[in-house]
């Protein structure tokens, strides 16, 4: 993006340095070399913008919530993912527990939008996660599609919640369940 507002070849040359100082930063944070980065230099440190993901907070008529545990971390989550360009959030989380967990959703309501520096997210990125309160279909469930994501997924009431959820996700379900039982306002940072 700067280099579009660039006036002159020495803003130019700066703003180059910036990013190869990103692009370096980020090869530390992830353990990866800037060869391998080399591909995000236009879509990801060009325009910074915080990335949107989705998360559904699938909850049954018992009371129970989806959850799926992480292939990455081995921690249990609600599923979700990056959304897609084309696809609106709500059909984005829809897709994503899908993908993990072979559940067939719909979308019922929308319980938060949580910034990822305030919520325990842990990630080199700054993320906007949009969570949504899903109701499963009396579908037959399928194999995921995806995985190798997870390493399988379970149904949990509020109160026995597994104790190693995803520090992300500690503050983000009690929030899910709130809304599914009592309604009100979407939940966002302030």
């Amino acid at each position: 993006m700067g280099l579009h507002f660039a006036e002159n070849i020495y803003q130019e040359e700066r703003y180059r340095a910036v990013q190869e100082l990103a692009i370096e930063m980020f090869a530390l944070a992830t353990g990866k070399s800037p060869e391998q980065l080399e591909p995000l230099r236009v879509p990801i440190f060009s325009h910074p913008t915080p990335f949107m993901v989705g998360d559904g907070a699938v909850i049954d008529g018992a009371g129970r919530i989806l959850l799926i545990r992480r292939a990455d971390n081995g921690c249990w989550a609600m599923p979700g993912g990056a959304l897609e360009v084309g696809e609106t959030p709500a059909a984005g989380v829809e897709r994503e527990i899908l993908e993990e967990t072979g559940v067939h959703c719909r979308t019922i309501s929308l319980v938060g939008v949580f910034d990822s520096r305030f919520c325990g997210t842990v990630s080199p990125h700054h993320l906007l996660h949009l969570v949504f309160l899903c109701a499963p279909l009396d579908e037959a469930e399928l194999p995921p599609s995806h995985a190798r994501e997870t390493l399988g997924h379970d149904w949990f009431a509020e109160e026995s919640l597994p104790a190693d959820v995803d520090p992300g996700h500690i503050s983000r379900i009690p929030e899910a369940f709130r809304l599914w039982r009592a309604g009100g306002a979407a939940f966002f940072d302030k």
